[in-house]
Protein backbone atom coordinates (compact mmCIF):
# COMPACT_ATOMS: atom_id res chain seq x y z
CA UNK A 1 0.00 0.00 0.00
CA UNK A 2 1.26 3.14 -0.75
CA UNK A 3 1.30 6.14 1.50
CA UNK A 4 -1.49 9.41 0.75
CA UNK A 5 2.01 11.40 -0.54
CA UNK A 6 3.41 8.76 -2.45
CA UNK A 7 -0.14 8.03 -4.33
CA UNK A 8 -0.37 11.73 -5.08
CA UNK A 9 3.54 11.39 -6.46
CA UNK A 10 2.14 8.14 -8.74
CA UNK A 11 -0.88 9.90 -9.62
CA UNK A 12 1.04 12.87 -10.93
CA UNK A 13 3.73 11.29 -13.05
CA UNK A 14 0.49 8.28 -14.48
CA UNK A 15 -1.28 9.65 -17.74
CA UNK A 16 -4.67 9.01 -18.82
CA UNK A 17 -3.58 5.21 -19.49
CA UNK A 18 -2.97 2.26 -17.80
CA UNK A 19 -0.23 0.65 -19.56
CA UNK A 20 2.97 -0.81 -17.79
CA UNK A 21 5.14 1.64 -19.04
CA UNK A 22 3.10 4.20 -17.24
CA UNK A 23 3.23 2.61 -14.16
CA UNK A 24 7.00 2.02 -14.24
CA UNK A 25 7.76 5.66 -14.25
CA UNK A 26 5.08 6.59 -11.76
CA UNK A 27 6.44 3.77 -9.45
CA UNK A 28 10.37 5.46 -10.23
CA UNK A 29 9.07 9.02 -9.50
CA UNK A 30 7.47 7.53 -5.78
CA UNK A 31 11.33 5.95 -5.65
CA UNK A 32 12.97 9.43 -6.42
CA UNK A 33 10.58 11.45 -3.87
CA UNK A 34 11.67 8.79 -0.79
CA UNK A 35 15.44 10.07 -2.01
CA UNK A 36 15.19 13.42 -0.42
CA UNK A 37 14.47 15.05 -4.02
CA UNK A 38 13.04 18.74 -3.96
CA UNK A 39 9.73 17.84 -5.44
CA UNK A 40 10.00 20.18 -8.19
CA UNK A 41 12.58 18.70 -9.94
CA UNK A 42 11.30 15.29 -9.32
CA UNK A 43 9.71 15.49 -13.34
CA UNK A 44 13.45 16.34 -14.61
CA UNK A 45 14.72 12.82 -13.08
CA UNK A 46 11.82 11.29 -14.58
CA UNK A 47 12.66 13.06 -18.18
CA UNK A 48 16.46 12.11 -17.89
CA UNK A 49 15.49 8.48 -17.04
CA UNK A 50 13.19 8.47 -19.99
CA UNK A 51 15.65 9.49 -22.10
CA UNK A 52 18.17 7.40 -21.07
CA UNK A 53 15.70 4.54 -21.77
CA UNK A 54 15.02 5.98 -25.23
CA UNK A 55 18.53 6.03 -25.99
CA UNK A 56 18.98 2.50 -26.74
CA UNK A 57 16.17 0.87 -28.28
CA UNK A 58 15.65 -2.80 -27.95
CA UNK A 59 18.26 -3.10 -24.95
CA UNK A 60 15.69 -3.70 -21.72
CA UNK A 61 17.04 -0.98 -18.60
CA UNK A 62 17.83 -3.99 -16.08
CA UNK A 63 20.06 -5.63 -18.89
CA UNK A 64 22.68 -2.04 -19.34
CA UNK A 65 25.79 -1.88 -18.13
CA UNK A 66 28.05 0.99 -16.35
CA UNK A 67 29.80 1.55 -19.70
CA UNK A 68 26.65 2.39 -21.12
CA UNK A 69 25.24 4.92 -18.53
CA UNK A 70 29.28 6.53 -18.47
CA UNK A 71 28.59 6.86 -22.56
CA UNK A 72 25.27 8.46 -22.11
CA UNK A 73 26.16 10.78 -19.90
CA UNK A 74 29.47 11.87 -21.62
CA UNK A 75 27.25 12.26 -24.98
CA UNK A 76 24.70 14.40 -23.32
CA UNK A 77 28.08 16.91 -21.90
CA UNK A 78 28.31 17.26 -25.15
CA UNK A 79 24.89 18.39 -26.33
CA UNK A 80 24.66 21.88 -27.29
CA UNK A 81 22.57 23.97 -24.69
CA UNK A 82 23.21 21.42 -21.75
CA UNK A 83 25.10 22.45 -18.33
CA UNK A 84 27.13 20.82 -16.05
CA UNK A 85 24.61 20.90 -13.33
CA UNK A 86 22.14 19.20 -15.97
CA UNK A 87 24.46 16.49 -16.79
CA UNK A 88 25.37 15.97 -12.64
CA UNK A 89 21.65 15.83 -12.17
CA UNK A 90 21.17 13.09 -14.96
CA UNK A 91 23.12 11.21 -13.82
CA UNK A 92 22.37 11.50 -10.14
CA UNK A 93 18.43 10.31 -11.63
CA UNK A 94 20.30 7.10 -13.06
CA UNK A 95 21.68 6.72 -9.29
CA UNK A 96 18.67 6.44 -8.05
CA UNK A 97 17.20 4.15 -10.93
CA UNK A 98 20.04 1.07 -10.96
CA UNK A 99 20.96 1.59 -7.39
CA UNK A 100 17.49 2.06 -5.26
CA UNK A 101 14.90 1.11 -7.54
CA UNK A 102 16.02 -1.59 -10.12
CA UNK A 103 18.72 -2.55 -7.53
CA UNK A 104 21.06 -4.33 -9.91
CA UNK A 105 24.72 -5.36 -9.29
CA UNK A 106 27.13 -2.97 -10.48
CA UNK A 107 25.50 0.10 -9.22
CA UNK A 108 25.75 -0.69 -5.19
CA UNK A 109 29.05 0.79 -5.01
CA UNK A 110 27.87 3.86 -6.79
CA UNK A 111 27.59 7.03 -4.42
CA UNK A 112 25.18 9.75 -5.45
CA UNK A 113 26.69 12.96 -5.33
CA UNK A 114 24.94 16.28 -3.99
CA UNK A 115 22.81 18.31 -6.94
CA UNK A 116 21.93 21.59 -7.50
CA UNK A 117 18.25 22.08 -8.70
CA UNK A 118 19.56 25.34 -10.06
CA UNK A 119 15.67 26.59 -9.21
CA UNK A 120 16.57 30.32 -8.73
CA UNK A 121 17.90 30.53 -12.32
CA UNK A 122 14.80 29.07 -13.92
CA UNK A 123 11.42 31.17 -13.99
CA UNK A 124 8.39 29.34 -13.34
CA UNK A 125 7.51 30.03 -17.30
CA UNK A 126 10.95 28.08 -18.16
CA UNK A 127 11.06 25.36 -16.06
CA UNK A 128 8.35 23.62 -18.24
CA UNK A 129 10.67 23.66 -21.40
CA UNK A 130 12.60 20.63 -22.68
CA UNK A 131 16.02 20.57 -21.09
CA UNK A 132 18.40 22.51 -23.43
CA UNK A 133 16.03 24.35 -25.20
CA UNK A 134 16.10 27.58 -23.67
CA UNK A 135 19.47 30.59 -24.13
CA UNK A 136 21.70 30.36 -21.37
CA UNK A 137 24.27 32.52 -20.60
CA UNK A 138 25.93 32.52 -17.20
CA UNK A 139 22.54 32.05 -16.06
CA UNK A 140 23.34 30.39 -12.82
CA UNK A 141 21.45 32.85 -10.90
CA UNK A 142 21.44 31.72 -7.35
CA UNK A 143 25.24 32.55 -7.08
CA UNK A 144 24.73 36.04 -7.99
CA UNK A 145 21.79 36.65 -5.78
CA UNK A 146 23.17 34.98 -2.60
CA UNK A 147 26.51 36.87 -2.65
CA UNK A 148 24.84 40.22 -3.66
CA UNK A 149 20.99 39.94 -2.64
CA UNK A 150 20.50 43.45 -1.12
CA UNK A 151 21.25 45.14 -4.52
CA UNK A 152 18.44 42.37 -6.39
CA UNK A 153 16.46 43.43 -3.73
CA UNK A 154 16.44 47.00 -4.24
CA UNK A 155 15.71 46.27 -8.04
CA UNK A 156 12.97 44.19 -7.29
CA UNK A 157 11.47 47.35 -5.12
CA UNK A 158 12.24 49.99 -7.25
CA UNK A 159 10.38 47.38 -10.51
CA UNK A 160 7.52 47.07 -8.58
CA UNK A 161 7.33 50.76 -7.43
CA UNK A 162 7.08 51.52 -10.67
CA UNK A 163 4.29 49.01 -11.29
CA UNK A 164 6.83 46.62 -13.81
CA UNK A 165 4.97 43.57 -14.48
CA UNK A 166 6.02 40.18 -12.88
CA UNK A 167 7.42 39.26 -16.15
CA UNK A 168 9.25 42.31 -16.57
CA UNK A 169 10.79 42.06 -13.05
CA UNK A 170 12.23 38.35 -13.89
CA UNK A 171 13.46 39.31 -17.07
CA UNK A 172 15.67 41.87 -16.04
CA UNK A 173 16.75 40.02 -12.50
CA UNK A 174 18.14 37.26 -14.96
CA UNK A 175 19.87 39.34 -17.13
CA UNK A 176 21.25 41.27 -14.04
CA UNK A 177 22.66 37.65 -12.55
CA UNK A 178 23.91 37.10 -15.99
CA UNK A 179 26.16 39.87 -16.10
CA UNK A 180 27.53 39.22 -12.08
CA UNK A 181 28.26 36.12 -13.28
CA UNK A 182 30.09 36.70 -16.68
CA UNK A 183 32.55 38.95 -14.73
CA UNK A 184 33.37 35.89 -12.39
CA UNK A 185 30.59 37.18 -9.67
CA UNK A 186 32.66 40.74 -9.07
CA UNK A 187 30.34 43.29 -6.97
CA UNK A 188 28.51 44.88 -9.21
CA UNK A 189 29.21 48.60 -8.05
CA UNK A 190 33.03 47.54 -8.62
CA UNK A 191 32.03 46.69 -12.68
CA UNK A 192 30.91 50.15 -14.73
CA UNK A 193 30.13 51.12 -18.56
CA UNK A 194 33.28 49.43 -20.03
CA UNK A 195 32.33 46.30 -18.37
CA UNK A 196 28.69 46.47 -19.37
CA UNK A 197 30.27 47.42 -23.28
CA UNK A 198 32.04 43.84 -23.00
CA UNK A 199 29.51 42.15 -21.98
CA UNK A 200 26.55 43.80 -24.46
CA UNK A 201 29.23 43.00 -27.51
CA UNK A 202 29.83 39.54 -26.20
CA UNK A 203 26.42 39.15 -27.02
CA UNK A 204 26.65 39.93 -29.74
CA UNK A 205 29.83 38.18 -31.13
CA UNK A 206 30.20 35.14 -29.14
CA UNK A 207 26.17 34.02 -28.19
CA UNK A 208 25.01 35.99 -31.88
CA UNK A 209 21.44 36.82 -29.65
CA UNK A 210 19.01 39.10 -32.04
CA UNK A 211 19.40 43.08 -31.68
CA UNK A 212 16.07 42.84 -29.42
CA UNK A 213 17.53 40.88 -26.85
CA UNK A 214 20.70 42.66 -27.00
CA UNK A 215 18.85 45.69 -26.37
CA UNK A 216 16.67 44.21 -24.20
CA UNK A 217 19.98 43.16 -21.58
CA UNK A 218 21.12 46.82 -22.16
CA UNK A 219 17.89 48.17 -21.23
CA UNK A 220 17.67 45.56 -17.84
CA UNK A 221 21.48 46.42 -16.73
CA UNK A 222 20.93 50.72 -17.20
CA UNK A 223 17.95 50.11 -14.78
CA UNK A 224 19.81 48.21 -12.48
CA UNK A 225 22.51 51.16 -12.17
CA UNK A 226 20.42 53.88 -12.60
CA UNK A 227 17.50 52.99 -10.26
CA UNK A 228 18.39 50.08 -8.10
CA UNK A 229 22.07 50.81 -7.50
CA UNK A 230 21.72 54.60 -7.80
CA UNK A 231 25.34 54.61 -9.63
CA UNK A 232 24.40 55.61 -13.26
CA UNK A 233 26.50 53.86 -15.83
CA UNK A 234 27.09 57.31 -18.00
CA UNK A 235 28.59 56.64 -21.13
CA UNK A 236 29.12 53.13 -22.31
CA UNK A 237 31.07 53.85 -25.69
CA UNK A 238 30.59 52.03 -28.95
CA UNK A 239 30.00 48.56 -28.56
CA UNK A 240 29.32 45.97 -31.45
CA UNK A 241 25.62 46.13 -32.57
CA UNK A 242 23.49 43.05 -32.72
CA UNK A 243 22.31 42.20 -36.61
CA UNK A 244 18.79 42.85 -37.02
CA UNK A 245 17.09 41.05 -39.80
CA UNK A 246 14.80 42.47 -42.32
CA UNK A 247 12.06 40.43 -42.17
CA UNK A 248 8.31 40.41 -42.95
CA UNK A 249 5.42 39.52 -40.85
CA UNK A 250 3.99 36.08 -41.15
CA UNK A 251 0.58 36.79 -42.79
CA UNK A 252 -2.39 34.43 -43.06
CA UNK A 253 -4.36 34.52 -46.48
CA UNK A 254 -8.34 34.36 -45.22
CA UNK A 255 -8.60 30.67 -46.49
CA UNK A 256 -5.50 29.90 -44.37
CA UNK A 257 -7.28 31.39 -41.52
CA UNK A 258 -10.62 29.43 -41.68
CA UNK A 259 -8.85 26.30 -41.76
CA UNK A 260 -6.87 27.31 -38.75
CA UNK A 261 -9.90 28.26 -36.60
CA UNK A 262 -11.27 24.67 -37.72
CA UNK A 263 -8.68 22.90 -35.45
CA UNK A 264 -9.12 25.45 -32.53
CA UNK A 265 -11.64 24.32 -29.82
CA UNK A 266 -12.83 26.95 -27.12
CA UNK A 267 -11.90 28.93 -25.21
CA UNK A 268 -9.24 28.94 -28.11
CA UNK A 269 -11.29 29.68 -30.82
CA UNK A 270 -12.21 32.75 -28.63
CA UNK A 271 -9.10 34.05 -27.82
CA UNK A 272 -7.89 33.54 -31.23
CA UNK A 273 -10.80 34.59 -32.85
CA UNK A 274 -10.15 37.99 -30.88
CA UNK A 275 -6.57 38.33 -31.85
CA UNK A 276 -7.27 38.44 -35.38
CA UNK A 277 -10.48 40.25 -34.84
CA UNK A 278 -9.14 42.96 -33.23
CA UNK A 279 -5.84 43.18 -33.70
CA UNK A 280 -4.55 42.22 -30.23
CA UNK A 281 -1.20 41.46 -29.13
CA UNK A 282 -1.28 37.49 -26.86
CA UNK A 283 -1.02 39.65 -23.62
CA UNK A 284 -3.48 41.67 -24.52
CA UNK A 285 -5.75 39.57 -24.72
CA UNK A 286 -5.03 36.98 -21.71
CA UNK A 287 -5.18 40.09 -19.88
CA UNK A 288 -8.60 41.12 -21.35
CA UNK A 289 -11.45 41.73 -18.26
CA UNK A 290 -15.24 41.13 -18.52
CA UNK A 291 -15.85 45.27 -17.93
CA UNK A 292 -13.47 45.84 -21.19
CA UNK A 293 -15.54 44.17 -23.31
CA UNK A 294 -18.31 46.98 -24.67
CA UNK A 295 -21.03 44.78 -26.60
CA UNK A 296 -23.10 47.23 -27.70
CA UNK A 297 -20.13 49.26 -29.22
CA UNK A 298 -18.77 46.34 -30.54
CA UNK A 299 -15.72 47.98 -28.75
CA UNK A 300 -12.43 46.01 -27.03
CA UNK A 301 -10.93 48.63 -24.49
CA UNK A 302 -7.19 47.89 -24.16
CA UNK A 303 -5.63 48.71 -21.13
CA UNK A 304 -1.95 49.72 -20.44
CA UNK A 305 -1.48 47.95 -23.59
CA UNK A 306 1.16 48.17 -26.45
CA UNK A 307 3.58 51.25 -25.38
CA UNK A 308 1.77 51.74 -21.94
CA UNK A 309 -1.12 53.13 -23.59
CA UNK A 310 -4.75 53.07 -23.51
CA UNK A 311 -6.66 52.02 -27.05
CA UNK A 312 -9.71 50.52 -28.33
CA UNK A 313 -10.35 48.37 -30.79
CA UNK A 314 -12.63 46.48 -33.30
CA UNK A 315 -14.88 43.55 -30.91
CA UNK A 316 -15.82 41.13 -34.00
CA UNK A 317 -19.93 40.51 -34.06
CA UNK A 318 -18.84 37.06 -35.12
CA UNK A 319 -17.64 35.81 -31.71
CA UNK A 320 -19.86 38.31 -29.49
CA UNK A 321 -22.46 35.04 -29.04
CA UNK A 322 -20.07 32.80 -28.24
CA UNK A 323 -18.28 35.46 -26.21
CA UNK A 324 -21.53 35.76 -24.00
CA UNK A 325 -22.13 31.85 -23.41
CA UNK A 326 -18.36 31.77 -22.52
CA UNK A 327 -19.03 34.63 -19.94
CA UNK A 328 -21.84 32.66 -18.34
CA UNK A 329 -19.48 29.95 -17.45
CA UNK A 330 -16.77 32.49 -16.37
CA UNK A 331 -19.35 34.12 -13.91
CA UNK A 332 -20.56 30.07 -12.65
CA UNK A 333 -16.93 29.48 -11.55
CA UNK A 334 -16.46 33.22 -9.97
CA UNK A 335 -19.76 32.72 -8.07
CA UNK A 336 -18.19 28.80 -6.96
CA UNK A 337 -15.07 30.99 -5.79
CA UNK A 338 -17.14 33.68 -4.10
CA UNK A 339 -18.83 30.70 -2.15
CA UNK A 340 -15.35 29.27 -0.96
CA UNK A 341 -14.28 32.50 0.74
CA UNK A 342 -12.02 33.33 -2.63
CA UNK A 343 -13.25 35.17 -5.83
CA UNK A 344 -10.39 38.29 -5.62
CA UNK A 345 -8.29 38.67 -8.92
CA UNK A 346 -5.22 41.17 -9.11
CA UNK A 347 -6.13 44.52 -9.51
CA UNK A 348 -3.83 47.58 -9.09
CA UNK A 349 -2.43 47.63 -5.46
CA UNK A 350 -3.48 51.53 -4.98
CA UNK A 351 -7.03 50.57 -6.38
CA UNK A 352 -7.09 47.69 -4.37
CA UNK A 353 -6.45 49.75 -1.16
CA UNK A 354 -8.68 52.20 -1.79
CA UNK A 355 -11.94 49.98 -3.17
CA UNK A 356 -11.48 46.80 -0.72
CA UNK A 357 -13.94 44.76 -2.68
CA UNK A 358 -12.99 45.80 -6.02
CA UNK A 359 -11.23 42.59 -6.78
CA UNK A 360 -13.72 40.46 -6.30
CA UNK A 361 -16.24 42.31 -8.40
CA UNK A 362 -17.37 40.56 -11.45
CA UNK A 363 -16.51 43.65 -13.83
CA UNK A 364 -12.65 42.89 -12.89
CA UNK A 365 -12.77 39.36 -13.67
CA UNK A 366 -10.64 38.30 -16.32
CA UNK A 367 -12.16 36.89 -19.27
CA UNK A 368 -10.06 33.94 -19.81
CA UNK A 369 -8.77 33.25 -16.25
CA UNK A 370 -7.14 30.34 -15.21
CA UNK A 371 -8.51 26.48 -14.12
CA UNK A 372 -6.99 26.61 -10.95
CA UNK A 373 -6.62 29.18 -7.87
CA UNK A 374 -3.10 30.39 -7.10
CA UNK A 375 -0.83 32.16 -4.73
CA UNK A 376 0.18 35.49 -5.99
CA UNK A 377 4.05 35.43 -5.97
CA UNK A 378 4.49 38.83 -4.69
CA UNK A 379 1.55 39.45 -2.34
CA UNK A 380 0.49 35.91 -1.64
CA UNK A 381 -2.80 36.11 -1.79
CA UNK A 382 -4.71 33.11 -3.02
CA UNK A 383 -6.19 34.50 -6.24
CA UNK A 384 -7.80 32.95 -9.84
CA UNK A 385 -5.15 34.70 -11.84
CA UNK A 386 -5.76 34.74 -15.73
CA UNK A 387 -4.89 32.26 -18.09
CA UNK A 388 -1.09 30.80 -19.31
CA UNK A 389 -0.27 32.46 -22.40
CA UNK A 390 2.12 29.62 -23.57
CA UNK A 391 -2.10 27.27 -23.05
CA UNK A 392 -2.95 29.40 -26.15
CA UNK A 393 -0.02 29.52 -27.83
CA UNK A 394 0.69 25.45 -28.03
CA UNK A 395 -3.48 25.57 -28.80
CA UNK A 396 -2.38 27.82 -32.62
CA UNK A 397 0.57 25.83 -33.02
CA UNK A 398 -0.86 22.40 -33.02
CA UNK A 399 -3.87 23.65 -35.15
CA UNK A 400 -1.50 24.83 -37.60
CA UNK A 401 0.11 21.25 -37.96
CA UNK A 402 -3.17 19.53 -38.17
CA UNK A 403 -4.16 21.97 -40.57
CA UNK A 404 -1.45 21.65 -42.48
CA UNK A 405 0.12 24.74 -42.74
CA UNK A 406 3.51 25.37 -43.91
CA UNK A 407 3.88 28.89 -42.61
CA UNK A 408 5.43 29.65 -39.33
CA UNK A 409 2.42 30.46 -37.39
CA UNK A 410 2.09 32.24 -33.89
CA UNK A 411 -0.51 34.04 -32.26
CA UNK A 412 1.53 37.74 -33.28
CA UNK A 413 0.82 36.37 -36.87
CA UNK A 414 -3.19 36.21 -36.28
CA UNK A 415 -2.27 40.51 -35.53
CA UNK A 416 -0.18 40.75 -38.52
CA UNK A 417 -3.00 39.17 -40.65
CA UNK A 418 -5.80 41.80 -39.06
CA UNK A 419 -3.95 44.56 -40.26
CA UNK A 420 -2.78 43.02 -43.62
CA UNK A 421 -6.45 42.09 -44.58
CA UNK A 422 -7.94 45.87 -43.53
CA UNK A 423 -5.85 47.10 -45.97
CA UNK A 424 -6.72 44.67 -48.40
CA UNK A 425 -10.30 45.89 -47.53
CA UNK A 426 -9.00 49.78 -48.19
CA UNK A 427 -9.04 50.85 -45.00
CA UNK A 428 -6.69 54.11 -44.50
CA UNK A 429 -3.31 53.22 -42.72
CA UNK A 430 -4.13 55.53 -39.93
CA UNK A 431 -6.84 53.74 -39.13
CA UNK A 432 -4.83 50.71 -38.56
CA UNK A 433 -2.30 51.97 -36.90
CA UNK A 434 -4.43 52.94 -34.09
CA UNK A 435 -5.86 50.10 -33.64
CA UNK A 436 -2.85 48.54 -33.24
CA UNK A 437 -1.67 50.86 -30.78
CA UNK A 438 1.61 51.90 -33.08
CA UNK A 439 3.28 55.33 -32.16
CA UNK A 440 4.51 55.94 -35.19
CA UNK A 441 3.25 55.19 -38.26
CA UNK A 442 6.41 54.03 -40.09
CA UNK A 443 5.59 50.96 -38.05
CA UNK A 444 2.38 50.42 -39.29
CA UNK A 445 3.85 50.60 -43.11
CA UNK A 446 5.52 47.19 -42.76
CA UNK A 447 2.02 45.87 -43.75
CA UNK A 448 2.19 47.75 -46.95
CA UNK A 449 5.33 45.59 -48.20
CA UNK A 450 3.37 42.75 -47.97
CA UNK A 451 0.72 43.73 -50.03
CA UNK A 452 3.00 44.86 -52.70
CA UNK A 453 4.19 41.21 -53.31
CA UNK A 454 5.55 40.49 -56.65
CA UNK A 455 3.22 38.82 -59.32
CA UNK A 456 0.66 42.17 -58.41
CA UNK A 457 2.32 44.77 -60.72
CA UNK A 458 4.62 42.93 -62.66
CA UNK A 459 4.75 39.73 -64.38
CA UNK A 460 7.27 36.85 -64.17
CA UNK A 461 9.20 36.35 -67.48
CA UNK A 462 8.45 32.85 -67.40
CA UNK A 463 5.36 33.58 -67.98
CA UNK A 464 5.41 36.47 -70.80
Amino acid sequence: MYTEREQKVKNKFRGTGTSGLEKFWSDYAVVVDSQGVPKYTIKWYVKWAEDFAKSLKGRPLPNRTAVEVKAYLENLARRNGVEEWQVAQARDALVILYKVFLGVEWARSIERRAVSSKRSAVSGRQRGRRPGRRFRDHADGGAAEARFGEDFKRLRTELRLRHYSIRTEETYTNWAQRFINFHGLRAPRELGGEDVRKYLEYLAVERKVSLSTQRQALNALVFFYDEALKEPLGLIGDFTMARKSKRLPVVLTRAEKDRLFQHLNEPYSLMAGLLYGGGLQLMECIRLRVKDLEFEKNQIMIRDGKGKKDRVTTLPEKYQAGLKKHLEKVKAIHDGDLEMGFGATYIPPALERKYINAAREWGWQYVFPSSRLSVDPRSGKVRRHHAHPTALQKAVKKAAMEARLTKQVSCHALRHSFATHLLEAGYDIRTVQELLGHSDVSTTMIYTHVLNRPGLAVKSPADL
